[in-house]
């Protein structure tokens, strides 16, 4: 339960936080909740928040060509894990020079966690949820580092390395068959909401990745809790005849 909870907030700090947050600016957080998701970002380890958001933004708008940091049109390998192993292809570091991202270094919660990165992903991806498990309730610190560290560290991975990979090459395309992106239901149950891709990469300012209402979501009702608690507000929202208009003109028929 303690590496499951562990996982839940590692998965929020990604796809809450660096993606519909801070990449997409899909809704507004108020000073107590970025703080939160960006130590839960630092859990993730997966690049501070700016780095994060710079890639996924430069995905965005050159989304599989040699711009895009992790272009499906390579391979499985090469979209899920691959790109990490070699330098970025030119295209990526000049066409991502041409994009602004003054916004994310304005925000101050951005910038600390990005001035004491290090120290905080040593923290909270391998610290904490090795002590907590350890002091609490007497768990042996080997069972707390390898299940709720190392383990819950390489599965949150793997899951939001699908989303470049598998969700990017398996699955249908209700919203637009012309782009590569694809509705893929074992990646929203990893990644909690991320695999409603194709809807995503069709309407990329919404903040809830999906259709509301229809499906299994859960970073959206951790924001609409958020939303409840008053600490979001402007959620972001593709209208209802929008949707509707463009998977009659260019969706792939099959929702």
């Amino acid at each position: 339960l303690s590496a499951y909870f562990c996982f839940l907030m590692t998965a929020l700090g990604v796809t809450a936080g660096a993606h519909r947050l801070w990449s997409h600016r899909s809704y507004k957080a108020k000073l107590p909740l970025r703080i939160f998701l960006a130590a839960a970002n630092s859990m993730a380890f997966q690049n501070d928040i700016y780095e994060w958001s710079r890639d996924h933004r430069v995905h965005h708008k050159y989304s599989e060509t040699d711009a895009d940091p992790h272009n499906a049109r390579r391979g499985f390998f090469f979209s899920h894990i691959g790109w990490l192993f070699v330098r970025k292809h030119r295209d990526v570091i000049e066409k991502g020079r041409k994009l602004d991202f003054t916004d994310l270094l304005d925000d101050p919660v951005v910038r600390f966690q990005r001035k004491y990165y290090k120290s905080s992903v040593v923290l909270m991806c391998f610290v904490i949820p090795t002590f907590v498990p350890w002091y609490l309730w007497g768990e042996s610190l080997w069972n707390a580092y390898f299940l709720a560290s190392i383990l819950r560290y390489t599965i949150s991975l793997n899951v939001t390395w699908l989303v470049n990979s598998a969700a990017h090459m398996y699955g249908n395309r209700p919203y637009d068959k012309n782009i590569n992106p694809r509705q893929n239901t074992l990646v929203t149950l990893g990644a909690i909401g991320e695999g409603f891709h194709n809807y995503h990469h069709t309407f990329p300012f919404d903040y809830s990745a999906s259709e509301l209402g229809l499906k299994f979501n859960p970073t959206t009702w951790f924001i609409d809790f958020m939303f409840w608690l008053g600490l979001v507000t402007d959620r972001k929202q593709a209208p209802k005849e929008m949707i509707q208009a463009r998977k009659e003109r260019t969706g792939d028929g099959s929702a």
